[in-house]
């Protein structure tokens, strides 16, 4: 199969979807790998590392989406690509379709097969392509909230941890997933105060055996909710329903309840977040306020790190690249029940119904398509 991976193009997106190893076992197991000129630079590969294991290095992205049969991304094509798509290629990467009307409308008119690294999912539903930046993007929403809770950058300031005879900023995490529970670690190593909710008692029964002392665990509701951010200094969300929309549980007149200078990061903001007031920002702008709480809505956080997301997610994507390369997709997809979860887009259909639903869309069942 022919493969390529053209440079991300989404601002501060410094990631890139293979690295030389990963191309190196592609072209051992027989497939031909196209790469951009300078993709991997942002995440320290240069071209003379991908040539150096057998690469072609395309002179623009043009050409990498003209000559692949799979298409490997980090980020969704935006719209400059999304004339580059055709009937009958393979895309391969994050889409977060159910946030995005038009993205979802772009890549049905276009014919091309998407499968979606956040809904590939194990029978234990682990999504295990979405884990790794689930991973650094919880990690990264403490450190960016401990840096926006500075008075320079308009915060309350306070130190997350504390110091001896001061008490430690609160931090309130929403959801107890694979986000919560990173951003939990690092904020209480950090000596904070922290709560998580969540609404299953079974993960919070989990959570209160593994997690130190500093941090309690409450029952996700309304009145939960409101409770704990009224005195929070920094609160994440990480709500995640796979494939689908988040839910709000924040609403705009809820701010109000909140202190002033008091800073949100919504990493669920790839789903629309779980925040009323949260819009998309970049790396460049990461921040603004509403009603007087900083709100940072970053929606490729992992790209702040460039070479440490690019080795955790491809860690993880490679196994499954080599079974859509070495079977073809449909062959793959009906081997595979966990990649065939991942299959959200083809054929103009839309396959996934947490995106049906979210824009009233019929849903096909996936399996008639392999």
């Amino acid at each position: 199969m022919k493969i390529g991976v053209p440079k991300e193009i989404k601002t501060n997106e410094n990631r890139i979807a293979l690295v030389p190893a990963g191309a190196e076992a592609l072209i051992s197991a027989g497939h031909s790998v196209l790469v951009e000129k300078g993709a991997g630079i942002g995440s320290g590969f240069s071209d003379d590392d991908y040539t150096a294991v057998g690469v072609r290095i395309a002179p623009d992205a043009a050409t990498v989406w003209k000559d692949s049969e799979m298409i490997m991304k980090v980020k969704e094509p935006i719209k400059p690509e999304w004339p580059h798509m055709r009937k009958g290629q393979l895309i391969f990467t994050y889409f977060h379709f159910a946030a995005d009307r038009e993205l979802t409308q772009a890549h049905l008119d276009s014919g091309a097969t998407c499968v979606a690294y956040e809904t590939v999912e194990l029978p234990t539903r682990e999504l295990p392509l979405l884990t790794p930046m689930s991973e650094v993007a919880g990690r990264m929403a403490v450190q960016e909230g401990a840096k926006y809770l500075e008075k320079l950058y308009g915060g309350r300031g306070v130190l997350l941890g504390g110091v001896p005879g001061v008490a430690p900023a609160k931090v309130v995490i929403l959801g107890g997933g694979i986000v919560g529970i990173n951003a939990a670690k690092m904020a209480a190593g950090m000596g904070a105060k922290v709560v998580i909710l969540d609404i299953s008692l079974e993960r919070l029964r989990y959570l209160s055996d593994v997690m130190p002392a500093n941090v309690q665990t409450i029952h996700s509701n309304r009145h939960n909710v409101l409770e704990q951010i009224e005195t929070a200094d920094l609160v994440v969300g990480g709500v995640l329903i796979p494939g689908a929309v988040a839910p709000k549980l924040i609403r705009r007149e809820d701010l109000k309840r909140m202190q002033p200078g008091s800073v949100i990061v919504d990493v669920a903001i790839d789903q629309g977040g779980c925040v009323e007031t949260i819009h998309a920002t970049t790396h460049e702008n990461p921040t603004y306020v509403v009603d007087g709480v900083i709100h940072y809505g970053v929606a490729n956080m992992p790209g702040g790190v460039p070479r440490t997301s690019t080795l955790a997610l491809t860690n993880a994507t490679l196994p499954y690249a080599l079974q859509l390369a070495n079977k073809g997709w449909k062959k793959a997809l009906k081997d595979s029940p966990a990649l065939l979860k991942g299959l959200n887009v083809t054929e103009g259909k839309v396959t996934y119904a947490g995106v049906a639903d979210a824009f009233g869309m019929k849903y096909h069942e996936a399996a008639q398509f392999v």
